[in-house]
């Protein structure tokens, strides 16, 4: 959407809470309590009466908005910032463009929005063929001793461990492969961080992601070798340089998102790394609808936020 047709569209508070409703109803309300999908509206109180039990649902209750103090039309422009380019924006941008007096809201605000991209991302598996590696982004964290000598590379105290997995489907276009320098098509893509790449904890993490029975090409790392009780796993052992061509859409989407963040933020808490990589995926993974800001907005009154992801719980 393009900002003069968001404005005219949403031009101030009232007509943001309307079209919130909207999308509410256009996904569903559903009762905390007695779990009935039937409701009637309460124009006075701007709330949803459940026509079995009574109980009440407010307009951000059950939402990422939820407890926000911040107004619809804060998030809405948020929302919109967010998805109106393949890129992103920084909360010291957000702020500065909101001219809002305090970062920390600001701050919160994009990252359940960027909680609840993942959330959404969630409902779905992986399937087919898929790439799966390991990506190393450089992060920072509060409890790291600064003074201690960190060692460089692979398991580096600096880095943070991210499993990638990606579909990609073979395709037989010369026009196609010179195109992309590559015969395989990208599918949907899902970026997780990991504490480890033991077995004990990799195997798991591709199992919840990725259908059972679907064919999974990796390299020869040992991280993988119980895949194939679940999946139809495919190990080569190849060198680094030989790594990118089998495995081109993983080592693709790792350096545009490395480079995205390197962009955009200057430092990345390892608590929140997941949160910034949702954003990346789902941007990607819905790379050719005409309309993502709608995308977001039913994925912001679908779920309510969480931090720090699906990684602590």
């Amino acid at each position: 959407m393009r900002i003069l047709d968001f404005y005219q569209q949403y031009p101030d508070e009232q007509s943001c809470r309307t079209a919130f409703k909207a999308y509410r109803e256009k996904v569903g309300v559903t009762c905390r309590k007695c779990g009935g999908t039937e409701h009637y509206w309460k124009s006075k109180r701007e709330q949803w009466e459940c026509r079995n039990c009574t109980h009440r649902t407010t307009l951000k209750s059950g939402t990422v908005i939820e407890n926000s103090k911040l107004t619809f039309q804060y998030w809405f422009i948020a929302m919109h910032l967010l998805s109106s380019t393949k890129k992103s924006f920084s909360a010291k941008e957000v702020q500065r463009q909101l001219d809002h007096k305090r970062y920390e809201p600001i701050w919160a605000m994009l990252h359940k929005i960027r909680s609840v991209m993942g959330s959404r991302d969630g409902k779905y598996d992986l399937c087919g063929e898929v790439e799966l590696d390991e990506g190393f982004f450089e992060t920072v964290s509060p409890n790291r001793d600064r003074e201690k000598a960190l060692k460089r590379g692979r398991g580096s105290e600096k880095q943070t461990t991210v499993l990638v997995m990606a579909e990609s489907k073979k395709v037989d276009d010369p026009e196609w492969n010179k195109k992309h320098s590559t015969d395989r098509k990208l599918g949907f893509i899902k970026m997780k961080v990991i504490h480890s790449l033991k077995m004990k904890e990799v195997t798991p993490k591709v199992n919840q992601h990725v259908t059972k029975g679907s064919s999974i090409i990796s390299d020869g790392s040992n991280s993988y070798n119980e895949l194939s009780k679940s999946h139809e796993h495919h190990p080569q052992v190849v060198s680094k340089k030989e790594s990118s061509k089998l495995l081109p859409w993983v080592h693709k989407s790792i350096s545009n998102a490395k480079r995205l963040l390197l962009d955009i933020h200057h430092r990345i808490d390892d608590d929140f790394l997941e949160n910034y990589l949702n954003e990346f995926c789902f941007k990607l993974n819905r790379r050719y609808f005409d309309n993502l800001f709608d995308r977001v907005m039913i994925a912001a009154v679908s779920y309510r936020w969480n931090y720090l992801g699906e990684r602590y719980g």
